[in-house]
């Protein structure tokens, strides 16, 4: 009997498909879900929680990464692999970035998700902006003093470099 590998990476998004479905249906959050592998052993799941917990960073991804940082006891995912129900929003894309998992597998499109009000597109605008020009004023203060400890991070001898 010949190993499908594709069969697995169903299985998985299947998954995060079916987490997506269940805290939809238990009214914790959108209807996005997402699971962690490594090794062939799903190490993370998460589901949007963003309303049933006052949180607007509980996407799935996020959720699903914390998750699988906590039970393997790392804050990256080098090995890993991501799958989710739905292509990532610029903050999930972001986390995943710093999570370093080796390779993501989505589902939905972001156009896909737009078309039932979940349009993330207006980020990505705001992105491309000067700040000066952004929806929410972003203002610089106090970088005198908050230097003080990029300096001293960059003179510690001891810090764990990610």
């Amino acid at each position: 009997m010949t190993h499908d590998p594709m069969k697995e990476h169903i299985e998985y998004m299947r998954m995060a498909v079916e987490m997506a479905r269940r805290g939809m249906n238990s009214d914790e959050g959108g209807p996005f879900g997402a699971v962690v592998v490594k090794d062939g052993k799903v190490v993370g799941r998460g589901n949007n929680r963003v309303t049933s917990s006052c949180d607007p960073t509980a996407h799935a991804e996020v959720t699903a990464i914390r998750d699988a940082c906590a039970n393997l006891n790392t804050y990256q995912l080098t090995g890993c692999t991501i799958y989710t129900s739905c292509e990532p929003c610029p903050m999930c894309l972001g986390a995943i970035y710093w999570a370093r998992p080796d390779k993501v597998y989505y589902g939905n499109t972001k156009r896909d998700a737009a078309e039932i009000n979940f349009d993330d597109d207006f980020i990505y605008r705001e992105l491309e902006l000067p700040m000066e020009k952004r929806k929410i004023p972003f203002i610089p203060l106090g970088r005198e003093e908050a230097i003080a400890t990029f300096r001293e991070w960059a003179a510690k001898e001891d810090k764990k470099l990610y």
